[in-house]
């Protein structure tokens, strides 16, 4: 039998990733990756190359790039590149439309607050995704803040629509008279 070991969680952690007063720290990081996703997605959804009638053509042309660097050994590994030419190249309209609008979905996400970590975790993922097809840019910047609010889901949103929707959601708040308070794994208040 094993027992159960709780290592309490230290107090700058337990700040920024716990306490609603660590929000406005949040907010900040949460309106900068907002704005940078929104705008890049509001580009693409606007763009004919992204979801008009030349829907595809942009993530051809980026395909292609990533593809050729992978031929002479740079930044991209074999089983990206085979994952981009397989998988995406063949589907580059679908892809397209799921670019442009997912951008933009983290990037309302973000700015509202709302499902905060989820549209963090989705936007880490297109920067994984741009960085392994070998584009730098903003990408390991952005990237480093969406898994910081990943990690800060409970209160990244606190000023936002998460204040709301979470208790709804039955996670991780609960109210206790006119204020909210975490609750324990006992579903007991804390």
């Amino acid at each position: 039998m094993s027992k159960e070991i709780n290592i309490p969680e230290n107090p700058v952690s337990r700040f920024l990733f716990s306490s609603t007063k660590a929000g406005w720290i949040w907010l900040f990081v949460r309106l900068y990756l907002g704005y940078s996703w929104i705008t890049a997605g509001w580009k693409k959804v606007n763009s004919d190359a992204w979801v008009g009638e030349n829907g595809g053509a942009a993530i051809k042309g980026f395909v292609s790039g990533a593809l050729a660097k992978a031929e002479e050994g740079k930044d991209v590994t074999g089983w990206y590149a085979s994952f981009l030419e397989n998988m995406v190249l063949p589907n580059a309209k679908v892809f397209a439309v799921m670019v442009a609008f997912g951008e933009l979905l983290v990037g309302i996400g973000l700015i509202v607050g709302l499902l905060t970590g989820i549209a963090a975790f989705f936007g880490a993922i297109m920067n994984v995704s741009f960085l392994f097809a070998g584009t730098l840019s903003t990408n390991p910047l952005l990237f480093i803040l969406a898994t910081w609010l990943v990690l800060a889901w409970k209160n990244a949103g606190w000023y936002g629509l998460d204040r709301f929707a979470l208790p709804l959601l039955g996670t991780p708040w609960a109210r206790k008279g006119n204020e909210f308070v975490g609750r324990d794994r006992n579903n007991t208040s804390v």
